[in-house]
């Protein structure tokens, strides 16, 4: 498949120390698995110039005091603290200056953050997502994606996850719903 790269994102999803390297808070193997994949995903992107955007996942430690229902840290407990290490991206995919972090409180990296004007101002229409977690972060902000008419297209086999079942899950989902599905080596810019 081959993209345009003035009208394409890379768009890598918490791909944050807390959920990728053993020691962080949510560590998963699957999440780490994802580094090298995506790593090459970002050399492709840049060197065809396309647009990268990063999402961190980012909690105040006061975020979820007073809420009604919805509470991160009751399901998940304490992780990505706003300021930690645990929340920053992880070394191999270091962001550059000249690349989006999009901060996000939520599943969504569209839900209250600055991605759609962004993407708006620059002419993106196509948003290859990769990331972590594929059930979790990956597939909302993919859904969302889909809702406000972007072409998602999810790199199959750049994607973290806890458990296997939770990846065919998100990707099944996301395919029949709202998505595209492609491996990352299939994936090439014009």
């Amino acid at each position: 498949m081959q993209f345009d790269p003035d009208s394409t994102a890379l768009v890598i999803v918490d791909m944050q120390n807390g959920f990728c390297h053993p020691e962080g808070s949510l560590y998963a193997p699957g999440s780490e698995r994802a580094i090298e994949p995506i790593a090459a995903t970002l050399e492709d992107a840049r060197d065809a110039d396309a647009h990268v955007v990063f999402t961190r996942d980012v909690h105040p430690p006061e975020q979820f005091e007073g809420n009604h229902y919805y509470d991160e840290f009751d399901r998940w407990g304490e992780h990505v603290l706003e300021g930690s290490w645990d929340a920053e991206i992880v070394e191999e995919l270091a962001p550059r200056d000249d690349e989006l972090v999009v901060e996000k409180h939520s599943y969504d990296a569209f839900y209250r953050t600055g991605l759609e004007g962004y993407l708006e101002s620059h002419g993106v229409d196509d948003l290859l997502l990769c990331g972590t977690l594929a059930n979790v972060c990956v597939l909302h902000t993919a859904g969302s994606a889909g809702l406000r008419d972007y072409r998602p297209i999810l790199l199959e086999d750049a994607i973290g996850y806890i458990e296997e079942s939770h990846r065919e899950y998100a990707l099944e989902h996301a395919g029949w719903l709202f998505g595209e599905l492609h491996e990352r080596a299939d994936v090439q810019f014009e």
